[in-house]
């Protein structure tokens, strides 16, 4: 009996495998990055992928590092990652135990007493029995891959939520940098409004000394308080922002971000690398945690093709017994006791009014379903990379420009501040200039910002931030 079963799980192990030949989709997108021109030089040969650039050393700034670090810890939605990592292993290991039998042991005793009219004479109206044995129930052998093929699908079914946690931890370090650097140009936002407010203050008070003393009109003094107000106002507005720029970065980091995370302002010299290495194939792209894990979710339903192909085919399942059994206790590993029972059963489906078809058609829907969401998200990590490339390559010409135009507008607010002073312009001259000078220094800013969260979304968008 020994030998049948292991004979048995042989067949079973090494049945044939219904599922179709797994080739990995050719890529719907071109086969280089865009490089030159709008886009910056990318090289042929980079020294070290983006993906493999440790976040630790890619983030420059130690109090984002910290803030990364506590985000890592406690942000609710990477645990929820967590689980469903734990519970797709826990399914891919139920589904491989079911390719091995089930091996249980029963014991029992059994004692009768019977009616004396009801037997012959001689025999015993007492009657016990003992009764050890194991066995496997119902174990099928899998010699058309359906048991397999359901244990490849739990498998890369957990290898895609593996890959879904890891793209769960690049999205979130990104999203920490960006609420971070978010936080940070507020607070520049929030100094430009205050001392803007200060600067026109001291004009609305110079300007009513001047109405008393008659140099001045009252229209001159309205106008000064319309720009005064407004400074006033942007104040409170950037004020509530820096309170919820920090009210975001806690949901993120799952706790109160301590004071010395967090910054006091754009850093000068960026809080990133100032330069990643990028290639010119786009093949960088497969790198990615979620392509990973479309490709993980196309090999799963590839496999359950190979399930429902299986249902057509008869299904074998065996169950047998090994014990003893005996009328003492004493006797019960005795000579000549032993018993077993072998009771294979198959099971041919005949008319089934077209489930296992139906089961076949969607199977291979859901493979084309997976297919097509395989290929959206490469041409969706393409474009992703594309635009933080574009943007990449001229946004130091925006530097340039926005540095250039608050240096004349500043230059402008101090020549028409002259003017109207010694009489030689109208208050309004000036008042045009404060403004265009207010709104030149949030441009800035703006376009500061813009910079330093271009690097981290490139990081983001060519795989980084999981080592």
């Amino acid at each position: 009996m020994r030998r049948a079963l292991i004979l048995l799980a042989t067949v079973a192990l090494g049945g044939c495998d219904l599922a179709p030949h797994y080739i990995r989709p050719a890529s719907p997108v071109p086969a280089q990055l865009p490089s030159g021109g709008t886009y910056p030089q990318l090289t042929d040969a980079p020294t070290t992928a983006p993906a493999d650039v440790v976040w630790h050393d890619f983030f420059t700034d130690p109090r984002l590092r910290s803030l990364i670090d506590l985000a890592l810890a406690n942000n609710r939605d990477l645990r929820i990652a967590v689980a469903n990592v734990a519970q797709a292993r826990a399914q891919f290991a139920s589904a491989r135990a079911n390719l091995f039998p089930t091996v249980s042991a029963n014991a029992g005793a059994t004692f009768e007493r019977q009616s004396q009219e009801a037997i012959f004479p001689g025999e015993p109206r007492r009657i016990n029995a003992y009764q050890v044995d194991a066995g496997i129930s119902s174990w099928e052998i899998d010699l058309f891959g359906r048991l397999r093929n359901q244990s490849k699908e739990a498998f890369q079914t957990y290898l895609a939520n593996e890959d879904a946690r890891n793209a769960a931890q690049v999205l979130l370090i990104s999203e920490v940098a960006s609420a971070w650097l978010t936080l940070a140009s507020d607070q520049d936002m929030l100094k430009v409004a205050k001392a803007t407010t200060a600067a026109d203050l001291q004009t609305f008070e110079l300007t009513k000394t001047k109405f008393r003393v008659g140099s001045a009109s009252e229209l001159d003094v309205r106008q000064a308080q319309t720009g005064y107000d407004a400074a006033r106002g942007q104040v409170a507005s950037e004020t509530a922002l820096v309170a919820q720029d920090i009210n975001a970065l806690q949901l993120l980091t799952g706790a109160p971000p301590p004071v010395d995370t967090l910054p006091d302002g754009l850093p000068a010299a960026g809080a990133t690398l100032a330069n990643l290495p990028v290639g010119l194939n786009s093949d960088v792209l497969l790198r990615r945690p979620d392509i990973s894990e479309a490709e993980h979710r196309l090999r799963a339903a590839n496999a359950d093709i190979g399930a429902a192909r299986a249902a057509f085919f008869p299904q074998i399942s065996l169950t047998a017994t090994l014990g003893t059994l005996s009328g003492s206790l004493s006797g019960l590993f005795g000579g000549g006791n032993g018993t077993w029972t072998v009771a294979p059963q198959g099971t041919v489906p005949i008319f089934d009014f077209g489930k296992n078809a139906a089961n076949l058609r969607y199977s291979k829907a859901s493979r084309d379903l997976a297919v097509a969401q395989y290929e959206k998200a490469i041409q969706t990590g393409f474009k992703e990379v594309a635009d933080a490339l574009a943007q990449r390559g001229t946004i130091r010409a925006q530097i340039e420009a926005q540095t250039s135009l608050e240096g004349a507008a500043a230059a402008a607010l101090r020549l028409s501040d002259l003017r109207y002073r010694t009489g030689s312009d109208q208050f309004l001259t000036v008042l045009d200039a404060q403004r265009t000078l207010y709104s030149a220094q949030q441009s800035l800013i703006s376009v500061r910002l813009t910079e330093q969260s271009n690097m981290v979304e490139l990081y983001r968008s060519l795989g980084g931030g999981l080592k």
